[in-house]
């Protein structure tokens, strides 16, 4: 039966291990640092509002919203939205949070190519992941080995969406950590060593995303190839 396929457990169970210690991982480190207090002694909410004036994005508005690590920069109104543990919060974790978010303003601002790319991907992702599976499941009931495919190439956007994502959200920290020590909001090796930890930590829920698309594609992929036999 499709719905129990041993096979999705041998592909999506090292998929469901990596993300539980990659969220265990980023949840430990953003607790350690946000511990630590910023030299700077300035909140989220502050450093983001000193690196809009300095990188000249007027345009640009800070505001806190509901939830823990709900943090994002919404291109659509031009808004950096931080989760309340960095709006507020005083550490080097809040500020390396609020410094990356701001790295996707500068982003959209420079109109950097693979955030664009990663935007113009958004619908067909969204349509590709409730359509895909279902050609699939009808390609294979079916035994129309073309629609089985055509559900495959439909899902394979997911994959392809978690792999746009990487370099930016890569570039976004980039920007962060180079904007936090020019603008002296992060000073001296330990404070830096925090902001590396967290950033990079934020970085691993985005290769792990990747490694999760990749892994249930080649799931779908061998179900469908698997067609061939069962008609034999």
């Amino acid at each position: 039966m499709f719905f129990f396929n041993p096979y999705y457990l041998l592909f999506m169970a090292p998929a469901f291990i990596l993300m539980l210690a990659v969220q265990i991982y980023v949840n430990s480190t953003y607790k350690k640092w946000s511990q630590v207090p910023a030299g700077s002694r300035m909140s989220g909410a502050e450093a983001a509002q000193r690196l809009i004036r300095a990188g000249g994005l007027y345009d640009v508005n800070v505001e806190g919203v509901s939830g823990r690590l709900t943090d994002h920069y919404d291109p659509r109104d031009k808004t950096l939205r931080l989760s309340q543990g960095v709006y507020e919060g005083r550490s080097v974790a809040s500020v390396a949070i609020a410094a990356h978010e701001l790295g996707h303003a500068m982003q959209d601002q420079d109109e950097y190519f693979p955030l664009r790319l990663r935007a113009a991907l958004v619908p067909a992702v969204n349509i590709g992941s409730y359509l895909g599976w279902i050609l699939i499941i009808l390609g294979i009931f079916l035994r129309m080995t073309g629609l089985a495919w055509l559900g495959v190439a439909v899902f394979a956007g997911g994959a392809i969406f978690a792999l746009a994502t990487l370099p930016v959200e890569l570039n976004a920290s980039a920007r962060a950590k180079h904007l936090l020590v020019q603008s002296g909001i992060i000073v001296g090796n330990e404070e830096q060593r925090g902001v590396n930890k967290v950033l990079n930590a934020a970085a691993l829920t985005y290769v792990a995303a990747l490694i999760t698309a990749i892994l249930q594609l080649l799931y779908y992929v061998t179900l469908v190839l698997g067609m061939g036999g069962r008609r034999r």
